[in-house]
């Protein structure tokens, strides 16, 4: 499993792009240079898989511009997302690539994989664009996850890059204060 402040594992699977309405196979070494967001999820066609996707949906513009591609992934098939994103009106808003992993081989590197139920966690991590993983935040399958939460963490872990010294402490939004071990607090930047 991969762990914080640690290269992922380049991996590549089908998905479907809901942009394109194309099938297409998707590296992850090719987003290098860029952050990349990856949502895992338990299952298509379920409860609260689609309130999560939908609430990403409307925050992918946030995420684009901060230079982040999101990407959700569960053990669906990308035959199963683009029917899902057929037939449901909150799928349909989502213009990230939906990925697949039917053999739980990319879920159980990140370690969401219950082999019992051959699906994933709710599990969400932040990778850089060296594709060292920053965040990982992993819930029970019937707790949903925010998408503003994400963001924020987002902005945190793309601060804490650009200003090297720099922490955020707890709450911390853009423009808020931040730390510099050692230094008292530092003013809005």
């Amino acid at each position: 499993m991969i762990t914080i402040g640690h290269p992922i594992e380049d991996f590549e699977v089908k998905a479907y792009d809901p942009r394109k309405d194309r099938f297409v196979t998707v590296k992850s070494e090719e987003y290098r240079g860029r952050w990349v967001l990856l949502v895992f999820y338990p299952a298509d066609f379920t409860f609260v898989c689609p309130t999560e996707l939908e609430d990403l949906a409307d925050h992918y513009d946030a995420f684009n511009a901060l230079g982040a591609e999101v990407m959700s992934i569960s053990t669906d098939t990308e035959f199963v997302h683009k029917a899902w994103h057929d037939h449901s009106e909150a799928i349909k808003k989502v213009p990230f690539l939906m990925l697949a992993d039917p053999t739980g081989n990319v879920c159980r590197e990140f370690g969401v994989y219950l082999d019992q139920e051959g699906l994933a966690l709710r599990g969400t991590f932040v990778i850089d664009p060296d594709g060292v993983l920053k965040t990982i935040e992993i819930h029970d399958n019937a707790i949903g996850r925010s998408a503003k939460e994400l963001l924020r963490k987002l902005q945190a872990a793309k601060f804490v890059r650009e200003h090297k010294g720099n922490v955020c402490p707890a709450s911390w939004e853009p423009e808020g204060k931040t730390l510099e071990p050692g230094i008292d607090l530092v003013g809005k930047i």
